[in-house]
C-alpha cells in the first residue's frame, strides 16, 4: 500500500473529517457495486456502503496493513449485505456484468458450464438455491473468497463452506440441466 494511503488511514484514526471524506470519495463507488451485487435496492446498497464506513472508520485501530484497505473494507460491505438480506429474508438480486470464476478443478466434479447456457440463465440459477448454498457459490465464484475466508464471512467451518459449495454447484448443475433440456427441442 503507497504511504499516502497509509497517511490518510493515519488522519482518519485520528478523526481527520477531511482524509476521512478523501478515503470516502475513493472507495464508495467500488463498495456501492459491491453491496448492489447483493441487495435489489440501490437505497439499501447505499445505507450498506454507509454503514460499512461508519464501522470502519470507529474500527480504524483493527485494520492491519496485511490486506488492502479497499479488500478490507469490502468484507465489511459483504457483510453487512448479507446481514441486510438475512433480516429481511430477500431473494437475492440478480447480478449485473459479473464473470464467473468457473476454475475449480481441485475437486472431482469439475464445474464446467455448457456453452449454451448464457449468464442470465446462470444468474436466474443461482437466484433459486437455498440462501445456505447461495451465499457459499456467491462469495466463492463470483467474489472469488477462498474458503477461509468464507468461513470467516459466514462464520461457518472451512468443512463447511467445501461441502455447502459442493451441493450448490451439484443443484446449480440441475437447475441448468433442466432449463437447457426445456429450451432445447
Amino acid at each position: 500500500m503507497n504511504t499516502l494511503t497509509i497517511d490518510i488511514i493515519e488522519r482518519c484514526m485520528h478523526n481527520d473529517r477531511k482524509a476521512q471524506l478523501k478515503l470516502y470519495n475513493q472507495y464508495c463507488d467500488g463498495m456501492y457495486i459491491v453491496a448492489k451485487r447483493f441487495l435489489k435496492d440501490s437505497f439499501e446498497a447505499e445505507d450498506v456502503v454507509q454503514e460499512a464506513f461508519i464501522k470502519a472508520f470507529t474500527k480504524l485501530h483493527q485494520y492491519k496493513a496485511e490486506v488492502t484497505f479497499g479488500a478490507w473494507l469490502k468484507r465489511i460491505v459483504i457483510n453487512k449485505s448479507i446481514d441486510l438480506i438475512k433480516s429481511k429474508k430477500q431473494q437475492m438480486l440478480e447480478l449485473d456484468e459479473v464473470h464467473l470464476k468457473v476454475v475449480d478443478s481441485g475437486y472431482e466434479d469439475e464445474w464446467l458450464v455448457d456453452d449454451t447456457i448464457t449468464l442470465d440463465e446462470v444468474k436466474e440459477a443461482i437466484n433459486q438455491l437455498p440462501d445456505k448454498y447461495k451465499y457459499v457459490v456467491m462469495l466463492f465464484l463470483i467474489e472469488g473468497y477462498d474458503h477461509q475466508e468464507i468461513s470467516e464471512i459466514l462464520n461457518i467451518t472451512e468443512v463447511a463452506s467445501r461441502t455447502q459449495l459442493s451441493r450448490g454447484k451439484a443443484k446449480l448443475r440441475e437447475l441448468l440441466k433442466v432449463t437447457q433440456n426445456g429450451t432445447r427441442h
